[in-house]
């Protein structure tokens, strides 16, 4: 059985071009795209397994020796029935606690903090569901916008059961003041989306006086699907 992966848009999902998000105006196709045909490349595999991880682990908190509020983050990829996606391909990229990324384009004079290695890759269990121990990202301009602040996230990619059903996003913090000044997050058109960007505080992960949880499901496809922003 042949697996059809079209491209579900609307308002779920942002333009490539907003003036919210400035660099979209410069960057984005000015034409109309090209649908190519899809190939057995795109609509088989990946099979991706522990050689992929390349040693990242799960606990960007290096053992809790980074500077911030310790935090767990947990969930679950599902495809677009509902259903848990195994072995899926989980990475995720976000700032230190003052704002600032371990990576040398990141120039801004904030402090870094050298246990911070602010990455790790995973893959989803049986159930598909991943955990990661890590700590809450801070805020920081975006240069040459009129001082526009990110505000807190953390950068997710993931790949599905096919080359196809990869998806780039970011998760946002639930009542942070600057989620509603974003341009990005505000780049989508419908509430709804917006609010599946936004993780939900969950006790059951929280860790007693050291650490608070939070669930972000995230789903590759469909209606319900999990907003891309870049």
């Amino acid at each position: 059985m042949t697996r059809i992966y079209e491209p579900f848009g609307g308002p779920t999902q942002p333009d490539l071009r907003t003036k919210a998000y400035f660099r979209t105006t410069l960057t984005a196709p000015a034409e109309p795209l090209i649908a190519l045909p899809r190939t057995v490349t795109e609509t088989s595999g990946p099979v991706f397994g522990d050689q992929d991880l390349c040693g990242v682990g799960v606990d960007i908190s290096n053992n809790n020796t980074v500077l911030g509020s310790l935090m767990v983050l947990a969930g679950q990829v599902l495809d677009e029935d509902g259903r848990p996606v195994p072995n899926a391909l989980v990475e995720v990229w976000q700032a230190n606690a003052s704002g600032k990324y371990p990576h040398e384009v990141d120039s801004r004079p904030a402090p870094q903090d050298p246990n911070f290695t602010g990455a790790a890759r995973l893959l989803t269990d049986a159930e598909g569901r991943y955990k990661i121990t890590t700590i809450r990202p801070g805020a920081y301009p975006v240069p040459n916008t009129g001082n526009w602040w990110r505000p807190p996230h953390i950068h997710f990619s993931l790949y599905g059961d096919a080359f196809a059903s990869r998806l780039i996003t970011q998760m946002f913090f639930p009542g942070d003041p600057l989620n509603d000044l974003d341009g990005i997050l505000q780049a989508i058109p419908d509430a709804d989306a917006r609010n599946r960007l936004i993780a939900k505080p969950d006790s059951s992960l929280d860790i007693h006086e050291h650490a608070l949880g939070f669930r972000f499901d995230i789903v590759l496809r469909g209606r319900n699907e999990t907003p891309m922003v870049d």
